[in-house]
């Protein structure tokens, strides 16, 4: 039987919200153990594009809803975390870009231009030209118009290894995890048979939180996942891009953004509308179709020829809202020892964090001693899906 384990904060779920909270927990002098029963980041996280939104893209109704202004401060808050000035010390990360950029093929460009001087967004984006556009938008053929926001790029698979390795000993590659109840009461879990016992108990596992609440026995709160079916493209022609290209509507016609594979090859990594519903609805070999008509069409000077093309399904996992919106902020609910969140967006990690900890401090929680924790097995990190596809 192996021996039972305390500790102040119970996390379950080693994607970038728990390993950020773990990492924000561990530096406030907080006992923590973060169980992940497959690989660090290996849901949703290593999935994502990397950007860290300010919200521009939402204000493309023309004015800044409630998801803009909860966002705005996250790009600030992570630039000085990867300069090692931040609430936690990033300084290792590798940043794939220190600006994401709107682009608008010709025939839109007027809209943008009374857009960007409104009130809504002016001092967030400055229009760029020549040199200062994006090498793979630098071409003569391009006719376009081009603005810079002040929103980061990230690899996301370093940030996970910084995160990981910030965790120290408080890892657990966990299989089974069942409550641990004392007088009906929750009082911490048993994983694969050992008994951990703590403080509180957060449920950060992203899509992974349903199976956890259910194990519980609880019904609330519930869950919904919002579908998305992402096309990566790997070739020796690409030239970096990180970039939403503006279509009609309120959300970006395709957002591209560019990632290194171990080859020295660039993989661009499509999402937007190409990935929304009527992707959702195509099988892979239609869905490349689609995005190669639409690069053919947006990009038409990149030679695409030896390219290699896949498809990603990916899964957001976020709190139930009426009618599968997005929700706005991170989302944390509480039940006793047990608080259950949904970060809902990579950029609002730290905001996810924050409510864990006001929460804590609300209550009363406050570090604790412990023994130091045994030799524990790891979970290992996520391989980039772009390495397991291409």
């Amino acid at each position: 039987m192996p021996q039972a384990l305390s500790t102040d904060i119970l996390i379950v779920g080693g994607g970038i919200a728990g390993l950020w909270l773990n990492a924000r927990l561990r530096r406030q002098g907080f006992a923590t153990l973060l169980l992940e029963n497959a690989s660090l980041g290996g849901g949703q996280s290593v999935k994502s594009q990397g950007i860290i939104h300010g919200g521009a893209k939402y204000a493309l109704h023309g004015a800044l809803s409630g998801a803009s202004e909860a966002i705005a401060d996250m790009p600030r808050r992570w630039r000085e975390a990867l300069a090692g000035s931040g609430e936690l010390d990033l300084s290792g990360v590798r940043l794939l870009s220190e600006a994401h950029y709107l682009w608008s093929p010709g025939s839109l460009a007027g809209n943008l231009t009374s857009f960007f001087a409104s009130k809504a967004v002016r001092g967030r984006v400055d229009q760029v030209k020549g040199e200062q556009l994006p090498p793979a938008l630098q071409h003569p053929k391009f006719k376009g118009k081009v603005y810079r926001l002040a929103e980061l790029v990230l690899d996301v698979p370093s940030l996970i290894a910084r995160l990981a390795e910030l965790a120290g000993d408080g890892l657990l590659a966990a299989e089974r995890i069942e409550p641990l109840r004392e007088q009906g009461a929750l009082v911490g879990l048993r994983v694969d048979g050992r008994e951990i016992r703590a403080q509180r108990i957060v449920l950060s596992a992203g899509g992974g939180n349903a199976e956890l609440l259910a194990a519980l026995e609880l019904k609330q709160p519930a869950q919904q996942l919002r579908p998305l079916h992402m096309v990566l493209v790997k070739g020796p022609t690409l030239k970096p891009l990180y970039a939403h290209c503006l279509g009609g509507g309120p959300k970006p016609r395709v957002t591209v953004t560019s990632h290194p594979a171990a080859d020295g090859q660039w993989v661009w990594y499509l999402g937007g509308d190409l990935a929304e519903a009527d992707g959702v609805a195509r099988d892979a070999a239609t869905q490349i179709k689609a995005a190669q008509k639409e690069l053919g069409d947006l990009l038409p000077w990149v030679d695409l020829g030896s390219a290699q093309w896949a498809t990603l399904r990916v899964e957001r996992a976020e709190p139930a809202q009426s009618g599968l919106v997005r929700p706005d902020n991170a989302f944390l609910a509480e039940q006793q020892r047990l608080l259950v969140g949904w970060p809902t967006k990579l950029a609002l990690a730290p905001d996810f964090a924050d409510r864990v900890l006001a929460t804590l401090a609300r209550d009363g929680i406050r570090p604790a001693a412990h023994p130091p924790l045994p030799d524990l097995p790891r979970p290992a990190i996520a391989r980039p899906a772009w390495e397991e596809l291409f």
